[in-house]
């Protein structure tokens, strides 16, 4: 057995505008990072998408300068692992990998009509794979493109395509070999949760030929050898980003339950080795080995920092005067505003309304963005809800990570929820995770819950004015459940 003296473990983390690079060492330290961005176009309204080659550009270019470094080191990196994104769907060659669409974005709704024609099969379709009919997810998107094309359509059933998500891209790309972990598959709309398989009944309902779907893997796995300036790197863990949050942020223990605010927003719950249905959430693979598997009951949020980079434009607001954080911190407000350019996700999975304005006639742009960030905690306050009503689960303090998890946010979840809001001081929880399952092949895997956090946000809305606020949140909401 081959002893490296400094062994390092590199890991993606591949988000919806930039990626980003770590290199850890053995004692959980990141040693290294960088960052590359990427354009995310909205060519119209609920149309949003990336070119894939610029997005495998950018994470070779930076796995490239984490082999550099590893090099400046004289150390060895040993293990690679990525999360990335979910929901986000494009067709790519099975031979010479050459995409054949652009990835459409999980914030895409594009394919709402497609789903709405699927609206009476919705209960059976969660039952199965325990995710909502959404037209943010996979199937819709097939249908949706495949329509616009039938060239590309025949090539899908003629056994010439990949159809999947950008991580079995980026790992086909990257490796030679075609797979696709089970953390993200289930945001197809076309895998059984029961049985870890592409499902024969949906498969058939939403049109989608099984040779067109990647195979799939456990989310700790042998994906293959990534080679970038002459160095072989093995690929031993695919997995989604809030997947990879939860468990850096101590959630690989079942029972517990976090919260991860960056581009979207997500509140997660391991729910252990059986799965959980609840109408409204996602019910997906949490992580899996050869051996084992973990569940995860989630909500998701459309959006959570990117709500504000919307205002900004919608309110002509200079990106650095924003500081939505400040402005919401001396503000208040009795209205409601709730943005549509993202739908909402769990638990309403409503898409493509116009933004409501609910008691907000002729007030400053600060209360506006007060009343956006409000609607995050409201959908966080529906979405804990309804985990706790199937899990029964008491909570005295509940973590959170992420870019957008800042004060006034956490204050307002604390006070809605009525549960003490902790902020934890480590950042990137998502690349912390991915090395926590790299470490599963060295029998070095840490389940330690403990979690440090710099700041407490304790209850303190008077409760009759919590009261009034969720009236007017239900009241607002009916007028997009109505329409």
């Amino acid at each position: 057995m081959t002893i490296i003296n400094n062994p390092f473990y590199l890991v993606l983390d591949q988000g919806t505008s930039s990626s980003k690079i770590f290199l850890f060492d053995e004692w959980q330290n990141i040693i290294f990072s960088d960052r590359e961005r990427h354009n995310l176009n909205r060519l119209q309204e609920h149309h949003v998408e990336s070119n894939p080659i610029d997005i495998l550009n950018a994470c070779t270019k930076l796995i490239s300068s984490a082999i550099n470094f590893a090099k400046s080191k004289n150390g060895e990196i040993v293990s690679m692992g990525m999360a990335v994104q979910r929901s986000t769907f494009l067709f790519w060659d099975k031979q010479n990998f050459k995409h054949y669409t652009q990835a459409i974005s999980w914030q895409d709704s594009r394919a709402q009509a497609e789903s709405d024609a699927f609206s009476k099969h919705a209960d059976r379709i969660q039952d199965i794979t325990g995710v909502p009919l959404s037209a943010h997810f996979g199937a819709p998107k097939y249908i949706h493109l495949t329509a616009l094309d039938t060239e590309l359509k025949q090539k899908a059933e003629n056994n010439k395509l990949w159809f999947g998500p950008l991580s079995a891209y980026l790992t086909h790309s990257f490796t030679g070999n075609p797979a696709l972990d089970e953390s993200i598959a289930g945001r197809s709309l076309l895998m059984n949760l029961g049985e870890i398989a592409w499902d024969y009944e949906l498969c058939s309902l939403f049109g989608v030929p099984m040779v067109c779907l990647p195979p799939l893997t456990s989310t700790v796995h042998n994906f293959g050898l990534v080679e970038i300036d002459d160095i072989q790197i093995p690929l031993n863990c695919v997995i989604g980003d809030q997947q990879a949050a939860l468990i850096g942020q101590g959630g690989s223990t079942p029972g517990t339950l976090a919260m991860n605010f960056g581009t979207s927003g997500s509140v997660q719950y391991n729910s252990g080795s059986e799965p959980n249905r609840v109408p409204g959430l996602l019910s997906n693979v949490l992580y899996s080995t050869l051996s084992t598997r973990n569940y995860l009951l989630e909500g998701t949020i459309s959006a959570s920092s990117s709500l504000f980079y919307w205002i900004e434009n919608e309110l002509n607001i200079p990106h650095n005067e924003m500081r939505w954080d400040m402005r919401c911190e001396k503000t208040a407000t009795n209205g409601i505003f709730i943005p549509g350019f993202a739908g909402i996700a769990a638990p309403y999975w409503i898409d493509g309304f116009k933004t409501i304005y609910h008691n907000l006639d002729g007030v400053s742009n600060d209360e506006i963005i007060r009343a956006g960030m409000e609607t995050i905690g409201f959908l966080v306050h529906d979405i804990y809800k309804s985990i706790v009503d199937k899990t029964k689960l008491k909570l005295n303090l509940i973590t959170v990570s992420g870019g957008g998890a800042r004060a006034p946010l956490l204050q307002f979840i604390a006070d809605l929820l009525q549960i003490k809001i902790g902020h934890t001081t480590l950042k990137d929880r998502t690349a912390l995770g991915v090395y926590k399952l790299l470490r599963i092949l060295d029998n070095k895997f840490s389940a330690d819950e403990s979690v440090e956090c710099d700041r407490i946000f304790s209850p303190k809305m008077d409760i009759s004015i919590r009261e009034e606020k969720l009236k007017n949140w239900r009241t607002a909401l009916d007028k997009i459940i109505r329409s």
